[in-house]
């Protein structure tokens, strides 16, 4: 009985890797709303929250790497990029919808506020599972590209007919 793990191991579905995504972006920004509360008490708030998104970043991308996407390894500097930048467009977004939230609502309370921000966060959330999944973690991109025939050939009914000497043949192949 071979007991030896294959290296290429399956990519779970997409419900399967949404629930992980959920779960493990999930953790993370509770984590991190924790941190980032923890840390404005001794520094400035905004360098506490670039702190913590920069870190929790770092972690969220390495988990969707071995356990979201079954990449089955670390996250390759790529992928942090890659994801680091999904990551500051969702932060563009959110901070927009605040923008927008505070030019529309004069002041606007704090039930307002989270319906907002959170609703901003899940349109973002469900962005950046697109991107990680179809672009960051896509598994076999660069072989099946490599690997793909440039020409197909023709079947050999068509080769023959497409011969110059009999132009009917051609049509009865087709």
């Amino acid at each position: 009985m071979d007991t030896a793990k294959n290296p290429e191991r399956a990519a779970p579905g997409a419900l399967t890797a949404f629930a992980r995504f959920v779960l493990c972006g999930g953790g993370v920004g509770v984590a991190s709303s924790f941190a980032v509360t923890a840390l404005a008490g001794r520094i400035p708030w905004v360098l506490a929250n670039a702190l913590v998104t920069v870190v929790s970043t770092l972690l969220a991308t390495e988990l969707h790497a071995r356990f979201t996407f079954g990449a089955g390894g670390r996250a390759t500097w790529r992928q942090h990029a890659q994801s680091a930048g999904s990551a500051a467009a969702g932060y563009a977004v959110t901070c927009l919808a605040m923008l927008a939230l505070s030019w529309l609502v004069e002041t606007p309370g704090a039930v307002l506020e989270q319906v907002v921000y959170l609703s901003a966060s899940a349109l973002t959330g469900a962005a950046r599972f697109a991107v990680l999944r179809l672009v960051v973690f896509a598994r076999n991109r660069s072989r099946a590209a490599s690997t793909a025939p440039t020409t197909r050939p023709l079947p050999a009914t068509l080769a023959r007919a497409s011969s110059p000497a009999d132009p009917a043949a051609l049509c009865r192949a087709a």
